[in-house]
């Protein structure tokens, strides 16, 4: 082995038998061979449970610089569910199955929605609230799961106004995955002139569901050290809902070293009710210098156990320990940690089977021709407002409503659908329309491509702008 470098932290847990990211993907027992990490080479048994389940930021084998190498996976930490994933191979299956097309008549989505279950004997469920700052990655992660688009999603924060409802149902079991606004504050919701959604849709969510998906923007870094306050009021009011800690993003983080630091912040060195401790071990010098505050990094020398406050003691879950939690920075009572892209298919597919073989029996709620609860037109608005988000700048869009003007199917089953936009003012309606028509000629193109996918059928968008008077 060689010392060439100095120092690099990794996490290190109680031993416990773990499998590797095949035995999560294939059903298969992990192999015995000695990864490399960090150049140092050491027994499968003894790598950290990071390691060892892998972090979902990079294909297998794949080497980030400095010689740090993660294995494409996800952190768990119960053994319980690793060998249930072994012994259930018929549920990875889950892109053989034919794609489920959205109804592009009102009428029979809502027909659709109160249509009694086709559920097997021994159903099981799971509803699934999955919440966070804006620009977490809330919606994208949900479209990822559901594998269609089905949400709207931009780089621009508020693209969800509402709670929206998407529905996976594969053998029997149904996932009911519960996506919402980013979380905010009154003052917020005051000043930009926002729905009350955005206040009472991420705490309801919260208090109906089976567990929670807790998103955090990693590449934020100010938002990866420390949790939001309003998702730690959300899980300080139902601490009996679980929770597991999911950080997105992570290929746009350099340095991916750091994903140790931030799930130690996140979780104050503790997932599910074991404390995490920090093992010494090799490290490029040019590291060696640490900026900002650190609060669970472990003295220099040989391994050292996290000790400090846990986020929420018994006091903080009362009403008025509340105030407390402006000086917390993670939550201690989180399940699992996840470190995935949302966008990539395969990062996704580990946190999707996790969802299923966490299921409890119990009655589905819906068909399993049921994809979402909102109707065609709604849909299809949603998807409009992307585009305009992701193409006009600034406050335009946002000033922005619509009206669908037409909605008819032609004997071919082609969809042509008609929607005016209007603008506040002058300015704005020439932004929207652009040189030589353009701009919105643009927009129509991609919004109607996406509402192809969705109802599977060729749709024909045309946007129409006006001056609202």
């Amino acid at each position: 082995m060689r010392h060439e470098h100095v120092k690099r932290e990794l996490w290190e847990m109680p031993s416990r038998s773990y499998r590797c990211h095949r035995a999560l993907s294939k059903g298969m027992i992990g192999t015995t061979r000695s990864p490399r990490v960090a150049n140092v080479l050491v027994p499968l048994g003894n790598v950290s449970p990071l390691v060892r389940t892998g972090c979902a930021a990079s294909r297998p084998g794949t080497s980030y610089g400095q010689d740090f190498r993660i294995i494409s996976a996800c952190f768990i930490s119960s053994d319980v569910f690793l060998s249930r994933v072994v012994k259930s191979n018929n549920v990875a299956e889950t892109y053989d199955r034919c794609p489920i097309s959205l109804p592009h008549d009102s009428v029979e989505q809502m027909s659709l929605l109160v249509k009694k279950a086709d559920q097997p004997e021994n159903a099981k469920l799971l509803k699934v609230a999955i919440i966070g700052a804006p620009n977490a990655g809330k919606s994208t992660l949900s479209n990822s799961l559901l594998g269609r688009k089905v949400f709207a999603v931009s780089k621009k924060v508020h693209t969800t106004r509402s709670r929206t409802l998407g529905v996976i149902t594969e053998d029997d079991t149904q996932i009911i995955l519960l996506d919402t606004p980013g979380v905010t504050t009154p003052t917020k919701v005051k000043r930009h002139q926002l729905e009350n959604s955005f206040l009472e849709d991420p705490w309801n969510t919260v208090k109906e569901a089976d567990l929670v998906v807790v998103m955090v923007d990693v590449s934020d870094k100010w938002a990866c050290r420390k949790l939001d306050l309003e998702v730690l009021k959300c899980l300080t009011q139902y601490p009996e809902v679980p929770a597991v800690l999911v950080l997105n993003k992570v290929d746009l983080l350099k340095c991916k070293s750091k994903l140790l630091e931030v799930t130690a912040d996140l979780t104050c060195g503790v997932v599910n009710g074991r404390k995490l401790r920090l093992k010494s071990v090799i490290k490029p010098p040019s590291t060696e210098r640490r900026t900002g505050r650190e609060p669970w990094s472990p003295a220099r020398g040989d391994d050292t156990e996290i000790h400090g406050e846990v986020a929420l003691d018994e006091g903080s879950k009362a009403k008025g320990g509340l105030r407390t939690l402006k000086t917390t920075q993670g939550w201690a009572h989180f399940k699992d940690v996840f470190m995935l892209t949302a966008v990539d298919t395969e990062d996704v597919e580990t946190l999707k089977r996790y969802l299923f073989v966490t299921a409890k029996i119990g009655s589905w709620e819906y068909h399993s021709d049921v994809l979402t609860d909102q109707t065609p037109e709604e849909l299809c608005k949603n998807i409009v407002r992307e585009k305009l988000l992701e193409y006009l700048p600034k406050e335009v869009p946002y000033s922005m409503t619509q009206c669908i003007d037409l909605w008819h199917e032609r004997e071919n089953g082609e969809l042509d659908i008609a929607v005016k936009l209007y603008v506040t003012k002058e300015g704005h309606m020439k932004m929207v329309i652009g040189q030589a028509g353009q701009m919105v000629a643009r927009i129509a193109k991609e919004a109607g491509e996406d509402l192809s996918s969705v109802f599977l059928r060729v749709v024909k968008l045309k946007l129409s702008v006006k001056v609202k008077n």
